[in-house]
C-alpha cells in the first residue's frame, strides 16, 4: 500500500484566480455536456463535474449557462492537450490544457518555458514517468468492507492507501465511476473527498535553492495562462 504519493502532493491543480477557475469549470461542463448529454443523472462525467464545481463554490448560473449553451446550439468545441516539460533539478512537469484555439496553447506554454529557461519535451518523454489514474478518496467506512465491495463487483484497483479514517483508492481511470458506484452501494451518503483522474508521478524528488525558486515561478506563471487547466508534477513542495 502507498507506493503512489498523495494526491494532494502530486498535483497542482491550477485555478487560484476565481475567474480563471469559474471559466474552466465553465469550459469542462460545457464539453462534458455536449459529449454525453445535458442532464446529470444520465451522464456521469457531467455530474462529476457539478458536484466538483459546487464544491469549489463555482456560482450556480455559471454552471447553468454552460449547460444552456448546448442546449442552444452553441458551436464551441475545446479539446484536452497535454505538454511534457523539462523543469529544474532534475523536475517534470504534465501540463494540461482545455482549449479551443491550439496555437495559441502552445503559444502561452512556450511562452513560459522560455522564460523559465526549461525545456520542452517531445510527446512521450515525460508521460513514461507518471501513471494515469482515478483517485477516489473518502472518510468513514472500513477498510475490509470497502475491499470486499471492489472484489464482489469485480473492480481491479490498483493501489490503496489509508490513513486514520480516510481512505484513497488508484484504478484505472474508466473504472472512476465503477468505483464510486461500489463505495455507493456500502453507504448512499458518502461524500468523496477526492473524485478525479490524474496524473501520478512515480517517483518524487526535492528541490532546493535556485532550482526551487525556478519551480515555483515556472508553477506561478503557469496558473496564470488561461488554458492551462492542470499541472501535475514530481517535485515533493
Amino acid at each position: 500500500m502507498g507506493r503512489f504519493p498523495n494526491i494532494a502532493a502530486s498535483k497542482a491543480k491550477t485555478g487560484a484566480l476565481k475567474g480563471k477557475l469559474y471559466g474552466m469549470y465553465a469550459k469542462e461542463i460545457y464539453q462534458a455536456a455536449k459529449n454525453g448529454g445535458v442532464t446529470p443523472e444520465g451522464n456521469p462525467n457531467l455530474k462529476r463535474l457539478i458536484e466538483k464545481a459546487k464544491k469549489e463554490q463555482v456560482p450556480s448560473d455559471v454552471i447553468k449557462r454552460a449547460i444552456d449553451k448546448v442546449s442552444s446550439g452553441a458551436k464551441e468545441d475545446y479539446q484536452t492537450l497535454t505538454y511534457e516539460i523539462f523543469g529544474p533539478g532534475g523536475s517534470t512537469l504534465m501540463v494540461e490544457c482545455l482549449t479551443d484555439n491550439t496555437n495559441r496553447s502552445v503559444s502561452d506554454v512556450r511562452t513560459v518555458v522560455n522564460k523559465c529557461k526549461v525545456k520542452m519535451g517531445a510527446m512521450g518523454s515525460v508521460s513514461y514517468m507518471y501513471d494515469n489514474l482515478c483517485v477516489v478518496g473518502f472518510c468513514g467506512l472500513d477498510v475490509d468492507d470497502v475491499m470486499n465491495a471492489l472484489i464482489e463487483n469485480d473492480i481491479d484497483f490498483v493501489d490503496m492507501e489509508t490513513n486514520d479514517n480516510n481512505v484513497l483508492i488508484y484504478g484505472n481511470p474508466q473504472d472512476l465511476f465503477k468505483i464510486k458506484e461500489a463505495i455507493l452501494k456500502i453507504n448512499p451518503n458518502i461524500e468523496f473527498s477526492v473524485d478525479e483522474i490524474s496524473m501520478l508521478p512515480k517517483d518524487r524528488i526535492k528541490l532546493t535553492g535556485e532550482d526551487l525558486d525556478v519551480f515555483k515561478k515556472l508553477l506561478t506563471m503557469l496558473d496564470e495562462v488561461d488554458d492551462v487547466a492542470n499541472v501535475y508534477h514530481n517535485v515533493d513542495l
